[in-house]
C-alpha cells in the first residue's frame, strides 16, 4: 500500500512538474503586432467619427439649485464609443497577415486590405505570408487577449490622448512591445 502511494506521489509530482513546465509563453511578435493592430483600428475609427458630434456625460443629478450636472464630451473620444469600438476591434484581425520585412527579416503581422471599398492602396503582397484561417485566428485570439487584460487601459488611454498612443499602450502599459522595435509605419 506505501509503495503505490509512493508511486502516485511520484506519478502526481512528475505531472505538475511537467504541466508548470508547458505553460504556454505568449509569443512576443503575435502580442506586439495584435497590439499595434489594436491601436491602428482603434485610432483609424475614431479618425471616421464626426469630430462636431458629442455626447451627454455625467450622473444627471440635480444639484441643491436645481440644475443638472452633465456635460458635453466629443463623441470620438467617450468612454461609450470607444467600449463600443473595442468590442468589435478584433473582428477586423482577418485584414492582417504575417509580413516578412525583406531588408531585416523581422517578422510582424500588417493590414493587407485596403480599408475604403474603392480598392487602390494594396501593398506589395511578395513579402506577406498567407497562413490561411489558421493565422488570422491566432492574431485574434492575441487580440481578445490584449483586450481583456487592458480594457480599462485602453480606453482611458484612447479617451484622454490621441498622440503616440500605439507606443504608449504596446511599450509602456502592455509591455508586450518592449525589446522588439516599435512599429512606427502604418500596420
Amino acid at each position: 500500500m506505501t509503495l503505490s502511494m509512493t508511486y502516485t506521489s511520484l506519478g502526481l509530482l512528475l505531472m505538475f512538474g511537467l504541466l508548470k513546465t508547458t505553460e504556454g509563453k505568449k509569443d512576443k511578435m503575435l502580442y506586439c503586432s495584435a497590439c499595434m493592430a489594436i491601436a491602428d483600428e482603434l485610432n483609424y475609427s475614431i479618425s471616421q467619427t464626426d469630430p462636431k458630434k458629442t455626447i451627454h456625460v455625467g450622473g444627471f443629478r440635480l444639484k441643491p439649485d436645481g440644475s443638472l450636472s452633465d456635460k458635453k464630451v466629443p463623441f470620438a473620444r467617450s468612454e461609450t464609443h470607444l467600449t463600443e469600438l473595442l468590442e468589435g476591434v478584433c473582428n477586423s484581425m482577418t485584414d492582417y497577415a504575417l509580413y516578412e520585412d525583406p531588408d531585416t527579416k523581422e517578422k510582424s503581422y500588417k493590414r493587407f486590405a485596403p480599408r475604403s471599398s474603392g480598392g487602390g492602396d494594396f501593398p506589395d503582397f511578395n513579402n506577406f505570408k498567407f497562413d490561411g484561417p489558421e493565422g488570422s485566428n491566432s492574431l485574434k485570439f492575441a487580440c481578445e487577449t490584449v483586450v481583456e487584460e487592458l480594457e480599462d487601459d485602453i480606453i482611458s488611454l484612447f479617451a484622454r490622448e490621441s498622440d503616440h498612443v500605439a507606443e504608449k499602450l504596446c511599450g509602456e502599459i502592455s509591455g508586450h512591445c518592449k525589446g522588439i522595435q516599435a512599429q512606427r509605419s502604418e500596420l
